[in-house]
């Protein structure tokens, strides 16, 4: 539970690099250019389920996990739940 606090309160932190957008949107289909607000959004969403395992919180949501670095904010991929 302390993690998933840790997360929402520096959410305003979370960042990617452009190559993080680009593999984002494809691995997600995503027609946004603001990749950041849209995991943002999930993120703060009341279903996310967060989770941290070793230095990166995994956010599950709408079939979706998204990898964040615990330590910089970094979104680094994001990908569709295997069924």
């Amino acid at each position: 539970m302390k993690a998933e606090h840790e997360l929402l309160e520096n959410i305003d932190k979370l960042h990617t690099t452009e190559l993080g957008v680009e593999r984002i949107k494809r691995n997600l289909s995503l027609d946004t250019d603001d990749v950041v607000c849209w995991c943002q959004t999930k993120i703060n969403s009341a279903n996310a389920t967060i989770t941290r395992n070793g230095k990166n919180w995994y956010v599950n949501i709408d079939h979706c996990i998204l990898t964040v670095n615990a330590y910089s904010y970094t979104i680094i991929t994001a990908h569709k739940e295997k069924q």
